[in-house]
């Protein structure tokens, strides 16, 4: 009965995905059409084989024998999370270590970590109280007007705590990578997680320079970056960069492009996701 269980729970993930990419979806909703499939399926699966934990290898379920082959098979799967968020605390915490050698440098306000480089990156790089990390290329290129729409954007990143959320989304990431349109959905958050932090930052600065600055960081990146960051020349492939520069873009009245907010629907994914825990009550 566990391993049903299991498989029915692999099953409903799959075919959750594969619905999710088949729907239209309205501009005003793609946070949530991005979230909701991305966060169903990893945590459908763990409720599923958490809930099969706690059962233990021996009981009976609707009547029937509930057999010790899904109990491993939870186990297994656990400790495969457990190892792999392991792996992603460590890599964090060298990272951090890693920061501590950079020399610190005060510009515009703020205290960063200096990177010696020619190239153009700024980025924030931690989890909780991430760190603003920037290169000596970036602060020789740039004007004083546009290190300051760039840092603008990073400190967007810090007030919505995008390293510590995509920490996380990470880790899900990482555990059903074998699932359909994982990487699809990964880069569309990665899409809407820059241009929500352009909007905000474009809310503060000149949303003409910003744009004007994403265009020279991009045509000079860190192309060594092997790290977990919230980088402002993130994800800049020739149709995602057209998208936030056309979102950082005014129309005749003045106004920026509406972004996609997020709503309750995630919530509604989060609750279905936890309905496996429920077998708990029908096991004895």
């Amino acid at each position: 009965m566990h391993l049903m269980l299991i498989l029915g729970a692999i099953a409903l993930a799959i075919l959750s995905r594969l619905i999710a990419k088949h729907r239209s979806v309205a501009p005003a909703h793609r946070w949530t059409a991005a979230l909701g499939p991305f966060l169903f399926a990893p945590l459908l699966l763990l409720c599923t084989v958490v809930a099969v934990f706690c059962m233990g290898r021996e009981g009976h379920m609707l009547g029937l024998s509930v057999g010790s082959l899904g109990w491993v098979l939870a186990v297994g799967s656990l400790t495969l999370a457990g190892g792999m968020l392991l792996r992603l605390g460590r890599q964090v915490g060298r990272l951090r270590r890693t920061l501590q050698t950079l020399p610190f440098v005060e510009t515009h306000g703020l205290a960063a970590r200096l990177l010696d480089t020619p190239a153009l990156f700024a980025a924030q790089v931690g989890f909780w109280q991430p760190e603003l990390v920037v290169s000596r290329g970036l602060l020789e290129t740039l004007s004083a007007e546009q290190v300051t729409a760039v840092l603008a954007h990073e400190q967007a990143h810090t007030h919505y705590r995008d390293t510590f959320w995509f920490f996380w989304l990470g880790w899900l990431r990482g555990l059903t990578a074998w699932l359909p349109h994982t990487e699809a959905l990964w880069q569309e958050l990665l899409r809407l997680r820059e241009l929500r932090a352009d909007r905000w930052a474009a809310q503060h600065v000149d949303p003409l320079l910003l744009a004007e600055s994403l265009v020279q960081v991009v045509r000079s990146p860190l192309t060594e970056v092997d790290f977990p960051c919230a980088a402002f020349g993130e994800a800049t492939s020739p149709c995602r960069l057209a998208e936030r520069i056309e979102a950082l873009l005014p129309d005749a009245e003045g106004n920026l492009a509406s972004f996609p907010e997020r709503d309750r629907l995630p919530w509604l994914w989060l609750l279905a996701s936890g309905l496996p825990l429920c077998t708990l009550l029908i096991h004895h």
